[in-house]
């Protein structure tokens, strides 16, 4: 059938062919995301995608949680714009610049003295992995220890110190890491199960016999993502950061994928009510999708010396500029209203699925909804993963971008921008209810 009688068949005119030759030709066989959702993208705005082909896709995926404020917002693109026209500095190493004090200010005065929180700041390098680096590197130099503890589930990043403390053996392979003096433990809860850590974690740590020294931190997400949407229950966090301190060991919460906003807090750990002593900070905190990582930390464990942990692009430039406009969104009514709109008709959506009583299982907190296809009675350990990639291939085939999660990639996972328009969000979750019954 040649191009004219298709048109005339369909009444549509056809797609173009994609073109993908160069990047197969000169991209690296590692790229991973471009495999799931073939196509070439060329706009974004808010919770859309356009294709050049002219496709829109509603985008439940948001950069791996770094678009939480959606794709080009206004507000933020508006300062940014403002701040290039002014030919505002665009790189300042660890320099005293007007764009980080003006952040330094914003975030100070939004996030961290309403929350009674007394945290020294550390810009890194430019991604979560950075951050995650530096925290473990000053954990071990202020406490003198090298051990550490993870959970199983976790993931914490891509350079070795961070694979180090990740679960997931495909990615450690990958990086050649072993031990490294890191104690796994079981998260609070995962695929097999609740588990009590604290329990397990109070008997090796006071037994002279566990063969487990006292670590120097304890590194944890207070919502496990790419281990499959496992949010930690508020007495868990509490009952860990009552041991860590009885054991003189530092708690460091992992933020980078659930914090700025994403569990409806800016912190997640705050339903908790717990100060962590190290906190990371990573891809919403811009609030434009440009790279900035930072480490909070108490003021006394700041035992850095001048230059003992650099990098090139530390505290880049632009991304104080968005993420001092993402502060200021948090200070709006209509922000606060708008999110909360959103997370009540998410969550309404998961009493829906729940109530179903069909063989999958939901979880998740705020604006993060996991939906497991390989956990619920009757689905089968191997069907999991084949039924969430259907769902993920018929979610693409009809305009939403979702990602998949879990151990083997069985959960669905939806990340909507915290901004999103009622009515996009209604159609992408229209998407998924039609998808799930054809799966």
């Amino acid at each position: 059938m040649d191009i004219a009688e298709d048109t005339a068949t369909t009444g549509q005119e056809p797609l173009p062919e994609t073109d993908f030759k160069i990047f197969e030709e000169l991209e690296s066989e590692v790229r991973l995301y471009c495999r799931t959702f073939p196509a070439v993208f060329e706009r974004a705005k808010g919770a859309e995608l356009f294709a050049e082909d002219g496709r829109t896709f509603i985008d439940f995926f948001c950069g791996a949680g770094t678009l939480n404020y959606g794709h080009n917002n206004d507000f933020i693109k508006a300062r940014v714009a403002d701040y290039l026209a002014a030919d505002g500095l665009a790189h300042g190493l660890d320099m005293y610049t007007v764009a980080k004090r003006d952040f330094l200010t914003a975030f100070a005065e939004t996030v961290l003295r309403p929350r009674g929180l007394d945290y020294k700041a550390q810009f890194t390098g430019p991604t979560g992995t950075d951050a995650v680096e530096a925290a473990l590197k000053l954990a071990r130099k202020r406490t003198g220890r090298s051990g550490l503890v993870a959970f199983t589930g976790a993931y914490h990043g891509m350079s070795r110190g961070s694979l180090a403390v990740t679960g997931n053996r495909r990615a450690r392979r990958a990086g050649g890491v072993a031990g490294q003096d890191v104690t796994f433990v079981p998260y609070e809860d995962g695929p097999q199960g609740g588990f009590d850590s604290i329990g397990f974690l109070e008997r090796l740590l006071t037994d002279p016999s566990s063969g487990v020294e006292v670590p120097a931190a304890v590194i944890v997400e207070p919502m496990q993502m790419e281990g499959g949407v496992y949010p930690a229950g508020a007495d868990w966090l509490r009952a860990l950061r009552e041991l860590t301190e009885r054991h003189g060991i530092l708690l460091i919460l992992d933020e980078i994928q659930a914090g700025c906003g994403r569990s409806g807090r800016f912190f997640c750990f705050e339903h908790a009510g717990i100060a962590p002593d190290v906190v990371t900070l990573s891809k919403s905190l811009s609030g434009y999708g440009l790279p900035l990582s930072m480490v909070l930390f108490k003021r006394e464990l700041d035992v850095w010396e001048p230059g003992e942990h650099t990098g090139t692009f530390r505290g880049n430039q632009l991304a104080f500029v968005a993420a001092t406009a993402a502060c200021e969104l948090w200070r709006q009514d209509t922000f606060h209203a708008r999110l909360a709109a959103s997370i009540d008709r998410l969550e309404r959506f998961r009493a829906e699925l729940d109530a179903q009583g069909t063989d999958l299982v939901t979880r998740g907190s705020g604006m993060a909804l996991g939906i497991d296809l390989g956990s619920g009675s009757g689905s089968g350990s191997g069907s999991g993963p084949l039924r969430a990639e259907r769902l993920q291939q018929y979610a693409f085939d009809h305009g939403l971008i979702v990602e998949l999660c879990g151990r083997r990639g069985e959960v669905v996972k939806l990340l909507p921008p915290l901004t999103i328009d009622p009515a996009v969000l209604d159609r992408g979750l229209d998407v998924l209810r039609q998808g799930l019954r054809s799966v």
